[in-house]
């Protein structure tokens, strides 16, 4: 005689369960993706102009730099154009900002969009 023990929760299986989740996920970042890129925006341009006085200013090497950032930003990466003097801090698929060193005064943010 088989049982409803087993089939109680069959509906609530574990592929159900990640795909809930996976839709509440989008609707939160969805619900707050003006504040979101606006951190994204802020973190990079602070982590660009912080690296880039750090690289070109202070003369150190670009992974140190990283030293210089305030807690939280670990998700902020570098690369450096050392033609151009410059430093752009990146979110992988989210925000980028660039921050190019020129003489007289310092290194400044590329003009932004917004």
């Amino acid at each position: 005689m088989a049982t409803t023990k087993n089939r109680r929760f069959r509906w609530l299986s574990r592929n159900t369960t990640i795909v809930l989740l996976a839709m509440v996920a989008v609707v939160a970042v969805w619900a707050y993706r003006s504040p979101l890129m606006g951190y994204a925006t802020v973190g990079t341009s602070y982590g660009a102009r912080v690296a880039c006085s750090c690289r070109f200013v202070g003369g150190r090497e670009l992974g140190d730099c990283e030293k210089d950032f305030e807690p939280g930003m670990a998700a902020v990466f570098l690369s450096e154009d050392a033609d151009a003097k410059s430093v752009t801090a990146y979110i992988p698929l989210v925000e980028s900002q660039t921050a190019t060193y020129r003489k007289g005064y310092g290194c400044v943010l590329e003009k932004w969009d917004g």
